[in-house]
């Protein structure tokens, strides 16, 4: 694959510099000037978040829902619209953690907890800590870091990656690990400075208010982590690597009043996606039931929709699918092409082992929106769930060649060619999905596999798997040197 490839092409030169120089322990950063651009290269920076967004992959628990990841990619791709200083396309994606936290680092990769969703009053609150980590990144916020650690002589770059992955994605336990070690040059790695903080507030808020949201939801979020701030011993996750000193308070509640106030009615897509949340990633079915049952009783219109739409999830996860079913068939009839509807129907009719009903319905919406990563991926599940694999394998086959790293749709189509026996092809796409993890040992074992069922006729094949077992092997033995 072209982003794989280039990322191994990267690793001697633009992220490992030289491969002498990084097996000493004791390895410095350069001394490349002052600016932010001079120390990290952006090829470096690329190259350096991918390894990172690996090492995410392989230790962290990722959320992988199509729905969620085209909800929170249409409302980061919104704000990156309305950003200066852009440099690389942005990836967002989900950590399946209850706590309120985002975080940036290199190359563009903004991480979302659940919690963050759940805990958000409105769109415009949860769009304004994507606008701050944004901002974050457009700075260069992470490189500047460096610039200023450049006479450390205990960092090394497997230090640094470590250190900044420990914290934006546990930061308590990064934190624990700086109170064990009292290793302040950690501290620095992990913890945003009081000036970055300010700039990304103030970049943020603009990149918020121009792309329609409303700008005030920045003070109103920082006031509810400060108000929790006071009656907690323990702090808000998401301020251990983002300080709050009252100052900076007070500063963004005088800079948002600056903006003209905005009334921007509840959108329904935040609404759904926040009970898809609290559904399924954040508590337990029973509980979240009982929640989405008191909600209904409180709320009205869209609030109500959605919290109806959590119930019927919840019921869909416990088996209780004549009920889900009532709900479900009133609120597709309201909205027959929402998404968030029809693959909840999908789930409903796989329950009730009516995978030709879940079929037919979807061949409908396929056709209006070919390649769509929620209906295309729901087809491809239900054919699998009908047994019709050459059908599951045409819809992935064509929807892979638009979304080659789709983590969701390489698996659908490693179980496809599993109950077909096309071992070759099962054996390299589980390569494909070990690579993206970092995993490049069983990424070689995987192709080895491969080769072994291959026809002697096929001499076109055996010598592509033996180059990618050659880039895999390389790249392994590059990264050992990290």
């Amino acid at each position: 694959m072209n982003k794989k490839k280039k990322l191994s092409q990267l690793v001697l030169g633009a992220l490992l510099l030289s491969s002498p120089v990084l097996a000493q322990s004791n390895f410095k950063l350069p001394d490349l000037g002052t600016s932010a651009l001079q120390v990290l290269p952006l090829e470096k920076e690329k190259a350096i978040g991918e390894i990172m967004m690996m090492k995410i992959k392989s230790s962290s628990p990722v959320i992988q829902d199509p729905l969620l990841d085209e909800y929170l990619t249409s409302i980061g791709n919104r704000l990156v619209a309305h950003a200066d200083d852009i440099r690389f396309p942005f990836e967002f994606f989900w950590i399946k953690n209850n706590e309120i936290n985002a975080f940036a680092f290199y190359g563009g990769h903004v991480g979302v907890h659940a919690g963050l969703i759940a805990k958000s009053d409105n769109e415009s609150q949860f769009a304004s800590v994507l606008g701050h980590e944004i901002a974050h990144v457009t700075q260069r916020h992470l490189a500047r870091r460096l610039q200023k650690q450049q006479d450390n002589s205990g960092l090394t770059l497997a230090g640094m990656v470590a250190g900044i992955l420990t914290t934006i994605v546990n930061p308590e336990a990064g934190m624990a690990i700086i109170s064990a070690n009292q290793t302040q040059s950690m501290l620095s790695q992990m913890t945003h400075s009081r000036g970055a903080e300010q700039e990304a507030d103030r970049i943020g808020m603009t990149i918020l208010n121009n792309s329609g949201f409303d700008p005030r939801a920045s003070s109103e979020f920082l006031a509810k982590l400060s108000a929790q701030l006071r009656f907690k011993q323990k702090p808000p996750v998401f301020l251990l690597s983002h300080p709050l000193p009252d100052s900076r308070v007070s500063d963004i509640r005088l800079r948002a009043q600056q903006y003209p106030e905005k009334f921007i009615d509840s959108n329904l897509d935040f609404l759904l996606a926040k009970s898809r949340i609290k559904a399924r990633f954040t508590t337990t079915s029973e509980k979240a039931e009982q929640l989405f049952r008191n909600d209904i009783k409180k709320h009205q219109f869209s609030d109500r929709t959605a919290a109806k739409y959590g119930l019927a999830l919840t019921l869909i996860d416990q088996k209780k699918l004549d009920e889900a079913q009532e709900i479900l068939t009133k609120l597709l009839k309201t909205d027959p092409a929402n998404l968030f509807y029809l693959d909840s129907k999908t789930d409903l009719l796989i329950a009730q082992k009516n995978t030709q009903a879940a079929l037919t319905l979807l061949k409908e919406h396929y056709q209006l929106k070919p390649n769509n990563q929620v209906i295309t991926l729901n087809y491809a599940n239900a054919a699998i769930e009908a047994k019709d694999y050459p059908l599951a394998e045409r819809l992935l086959r064509y929807f892979l060649l638009d979304k080659p790293d789709h983590p969701l749709g390489k698996d659908l189509m490693a179980q496809t060619y599993k109950m077909q026996k096309k071992q070759s092809a099962y054996h390299e796409i589980r390569a494909s999905i070990m690579i993206d993890h970092g995993a490049y040992q069983q990424a070689s074992d995987e192709i080895q596999k491969a080769l072994n069922f291959i026809e002697k006729t096929d001499d076109i094949k055996r010598q592509r798997l033996k180059a990618l077992l050659k880039q895999y092997r390389q790249m392994q033995k590059e990264l050992a040197k990290l």
